[in-house]
């Protein structure tokens, strides 16, 4: 069945329907990533997004059990070049057209991926909708202009606290969004983990008793999320604190920066990044749409770690004082090269240091 996805500024791409014929509006944004797509669909830092996929078959592998960082995706489209009718694996059990229409999140297949991906790189990510060819294309651009896209963190955080027991070191981690892969490593970690909603005040989470407090990844702009800032505000220094992806967006604005919206973001497996200290250079997987203000770091008490070498946005932070670092990109991958995630043994370190000199 043929359908379109209208974006705001008027332009339209007219290709085969997949998955549900739910016709949402969203942020339509791209991701670089070559495998993953299971991984990505149900991140829920993809909240309201519209994914455009700029690897040219989607699907190949299918949808398996074990590669879902949400049970519920939160995405709002899929977009694709081509998509597998057919897929092989032998973990598989679904196409990604089944698996679309069964999360009702609707697809669109066959259209010129590159000269959309072209278009979002020259005038930035902006909001569209999937349509059908009957629908008035001015008219529905026009709503999409008016049309605010809010309420991330609230729709994805956790409703209520749970646990994951362990016999380590007790992290408390805030969910703002949290990709299930975070969670793995801690418990591969043997950590006691406790996750807790993005909204749980500091009294509560300090009266857990954590030996360390993480802060997780997270959809939308971390600006609005006025109360996640000061509950920030009021933990930080109490114990260590490790951030990933909005978490470190919070971090900072909690100690004086500020942050931007970027025109496209960071979206794929395959980003380069540098670490100040060592001077390495990891590959690693992002997924945002908004950075730190580098200027803003002036006058706080926060010092740059890392660097993205494509084009030289902050990717980390540590705290001059306290026992606290951040990464804008993710660790845990997922997709994405694993060899990043030696920042979790960093944190477990963090906090030993911390409990051998309090």
């Amino acid at each position: 069945m043929k359908r379109k996805l209208v974006l705001e500024n008027g332009m339209e791409f007219i290709g085969e329907g997949f998955g549900s014929d739910q016709f949402t509006v969203g942020e339509v944004v791209f991701t670089t990533g070559m495998t993953g797509y299971q991984e990505t669909m149900s991140d829920p830092s993809f909240h309201k997004q519209i994914i455009v996929f700029t690897y040219p078959l989607i699907g190949n592998y299918g949808i398996n059990p074990s590669d879902f960082e949400s049970l519920n995706p939160f995405v709002g489209g899929v977009v694709v070049h081509e998509f597998a009718h057919t897929e092989s694996h032998w973990q598989s059990q679904m196409n990604i057209d089944y698996f679309l229409k069964k999360q009702n999140i609707p697809g669109l297949s066959g259209i010129d991926t590159r000269a959309l991906v072209k278009m979002i790189r020259t005038k930035g990510s902006m909001k569209g909708k999937f349509c059908d060819l009957s629908e008035d294309t001015a008219q529905v651009a026009q709503k999409l202009q008016n049309t605010i896209l809010e309420h991330h963190v609230p729709e994805v955080s956790t409703p209520r606290a749970y646990s994951s027991p362990g016999e380590g070191y007790r992290i408390v981690l805030i969910d703002y969004g949290m990709k299930k892969s975070i969670l793995k490593e801690l418990c591969l970690r043997k950590c006691d983990v406790v996750v807790v909603p993005y909204n749980t005040n500091a009294r509560s989470i300090l009266e857990l008793n954590p030996d360390g407090i993480m802060l997780s990844n997270g959809p939308g702009d971390p600006q609005e999320l006025n109360e996640s800032i000061e509950i920030i505000k009021q933990i930080s220094g109490k114990v260590p604190i490790f951030g990933i992806c909005l978490g470190h967006q919070l971090f900072a604005i909690a100690h004086g920066a500020k942050t931007y919206k970027m025109l496209f973001g960071h979206r794929g497996a395959n980003h380069p990044v540098k670490e100040l200290k060592t001077n390495r250079v990891h590959i690693t997987s992002q997924n945002h749409g908004y950075a730190v203000e580098e200027d803003s770091l002036k006058n706080t008490p926060l010092e740059i770690t890392h660097r993205a070498l494509n084009d030289g946005t902050i990717e980390g932070l540590c705290h001059k004082e306290n026992y606290a670092f951040t990464v804008q990109y993710h660790p845990e991958s997922s997709p994405g090269p694993n060899d990043n995630e030696y920042l979790f043994n960093q944190f477990m370190n963090l906090i030993r240091d911390f409990k051998n000199t309090h």
